[in-house]
């Protein structure tokens, strides 16, 4: 059963008022990569984050103040005069959002549950998105449902697709019946790319559990022609793993309890969780894509406004 709006606990869900009341926090947000050491879109994939596109304009007399770069070097030898290409800053651009809400999101050991800032970031990404003109569209999943949206200009589209990150964020409990098969990421990314086409910006917002060679290639393919993030959703645990817990664990078919006050078991489990990070971090060599890790120990914007310019 769904949780009510008046038991929230804004650390472990997110409703709708909540993710609405990010729209005017994230109005300064860019998606160009700041261009410092410390940034991590920083170096050999800075570019990777074009932004909005140019579409050619015109191609007129050359004027003074004119960018050189800009002169058609071919149009000047024809005719004997400097001309240079105008172009203008694409208005309309698709953005697509994939956020992830399975019940291994609902997880949090300092800040948030690691679903609650993929819904924030969902809502960041969304809101700013659609303030610059550009179209916003996306997939929800869960263990058992995959809901798409087409990407829309319109604001009723973009409010029903923030209700939904809401509605699926709002039925995560730890009473969740176990499904019969474990909801991999393959499947959101096949309904992705029945609404993708070329130049877009996808953003994939997840803890990448249940990832395999399909899932790179179906991001492979994606980069290939579009601008491809990974907002990797981790908690301070994953890189310190305590030697006091009992967790359960499953695989979406088997179910284990796991002690990491034994010694092999907290070296196993925390190497899974090192290797993870790791395999996700190298798809920005191996396929090209951008990748973010955002803590589910520190506030969602704030980790935004560090990876991205601002203004």
């Amino acid at each position: 059963m769904a949780i009510s709006e008046s038991e929230l606990d804004q650390r472990i869900y997110s409703d709708f008022k909540q993710l609405k009341s990010l729209q005017s926090r994230a109005r300064k947000l860019s998606f160009l990569p700041k261009q410092h050491s410390n940034s991590v879109l920083a170096g050999r994939h800075s570019s990777r984050v074009r932004g909005r596109g140019l579409s050619f304009e015109e191609l007129r007399d050359y004027r003074v103040g004119d960018d050189i770069r800009s002169i058609d070097w071919r149009v000047t030898a024809r005719t004997g005069k400097p001309h240079v290409r105008v172009y203008a800053e694409e208005k309309d651009r698709c953005a697509l959002l994939l956020v992830d809400q399975r019940v291994n999101m609902f997880f949090g050991s300092k800040l948030n549950m690691k679903s609650v800032t993929a819904s924030e970031a969902a809502a960041i990404c969304a809101y700013r998105i659609f303030e610059q003109g550009d179209r916003v569209g996306g997939v929800i999943f869960n263990d058992t449902e995959i809901k798409a949206f087409k990407p829309s200009k319109k604001p009723q589209a973009l409010e029903q697709f923030m209700h939904s990150v809401s509605k699926f964020n709002l039925a995560l409990n730890c009473d969740l019946p176990k499904p019969t098969t474990a909801m991999t990421l393959n499947e959101p990314l096949a309904a992705a790319t029945k609404l993708v086409s070329h130049d877009q910006m996808i953003i994939i917002i997840s803890d990448f559990d249940h990832v395999d060679l399909a899932t790179e290639q179906y991001l492979a393919q994606m980069a290939e022609h579009n601008d491809v993030i990974l907002c990797l959703v981790s908690d301070d645990i994953h890189h310190q793993l305590p030697t006091d817990l009992i967790l359960s664990v499953s695989d979406g078919e088997q179910q284990m309890m796991l002690d990491t006050s034994q010694k092999d078991v907290h070296q196993r489990m925390q190497t899974t969780f090192t290797e993870r990070t790791k395999k996700i971090k190298d798809w920005q060599l191996s396929i090209g894509v951008t990748v973010i890790e955002l803590s589910a120990s520190e506030d969602t914007l704030s980790q935004f406004s560090s990876a991205f310019a601002v203004g």
